[in-house]
């Protein structure tokens, strides 16, 4: 499946890459799909119709509008302002999730990195609420847990020597806002400082490199996934199946008529001690 798969990507990729400014996408896309309909017309365990509607649903979500995007105005990527979005930009052809994973897989790892650290922090705090809640849990009368009133607490607690656990929990909980708060803040700096770096990228992209964006990272990948998606659905099946069989004929069919046998003859035997004589 994927060498066949393979086989319609490289005839299709260069047709794609050829789009220029008049290019008419219906056309290439009807030759496109008639070509994955008889590129996936011998393959037996998947319908090769299946393939061509993963195909068109993506051409109908995305692929139409960036082929008439390209027919209109050409290779370009170019930022816009979002809508609704004060001082946001993207670019409908060339997203910027694709210029990140391209060019800044580094930045975008370590800011994976602060983004984890940040939800380990945040779980942290939940788990301390919920253990802390129950009956004689020191956040057990809290209407709210938040800072305000931990800190409210806090001070009503300071000078007692009978309260040190409550003490250690209150400070406890203060401690993870702080470290929540110190995340988010670098989790800030760091989503800054890698789109600056990739406005100013979309500024040098050249014709050559948006196409590879476009068309390898964004179409191709896409359908892609969508066909492999097919094959673990087929897989997954195939497997169910597999396993039926396999309980089924767990045991082999002499095994089942020796163990008949000798139920039978049991059972003739409580048969005749029950006085019944054939």
């Amino acid at each position: 499946m994927e060498v066949t798969f393979e086989n319609w990507k490289a005839r299709n990729v260069k047709i794609f890459k050829e789009l220029e400014i008049g290019a008419k996408p219906k056309e290439v896309i009807h030759e496109a799909s008639e070509d994955i309909l008889a590129t996936f017309s011998k393959t037996s365990l998947i319908d090769k119709y299946d393939i061509y509607q993963h195909l068109m649903s993506y051409w109908a979500d995305t692929m139409q509008d960036d082929m008439y995007l390209i027919a209109v105005d050409g290779w370009k990527a170019e930022l816009a302002p979002v809508e609704g979005k004060k001082g946001e930009t993207e670019c409908d052809l060339v997203p910027k999730y694709l210029v990140i994973n391209r060019y800044f897989a580094t930045e975008k790892k370590e800011l994976e990195k602060l983004q984890a650290e940040l939800d380990s922090t945040i779980q942290e705090i939940i788990d301390l609420i919920e253990e802390n809640s129950e009956d004689d849990g020191c956040f057990a009368d809290f209407e709210k847990v938040n800072k305000g009133s931990v800190n409210a607490r806090l001070k009503e607690v300071k000078g007692s020597k009978e309260d040190e656990d409550e003490k250690r929990i209150l400070e406890s909980y203060l401690a993870l806002q702080e470290k929540e708060s110190e995340a988010k803040k670098k989790i800030k700096v760091a989503e800054k400082a890698l789109d600056a770096k990739v406005v100013a990228k979309y500024k040098t992209l050249t014709v050559d490199e948006i196409k590879v964006l476009v068309v390898d990272d964004k179409w191709m990948t896409t359908i892609e996934q969508g066909v492999k998606s097919e094959m673990d659905r087929i897989s997954q099946r195939l497997a169910r199946r597999i396993k039926d069989l396999a309980e089924r004929y767990e045991k082999p069919l002499p095994i089942l008529i020796k163990n008949t046998d000798v139920l039978s003859e049991k059972v003739d035997e409580h048969l005749k001690k029950m006085g019944f004589i054939w």
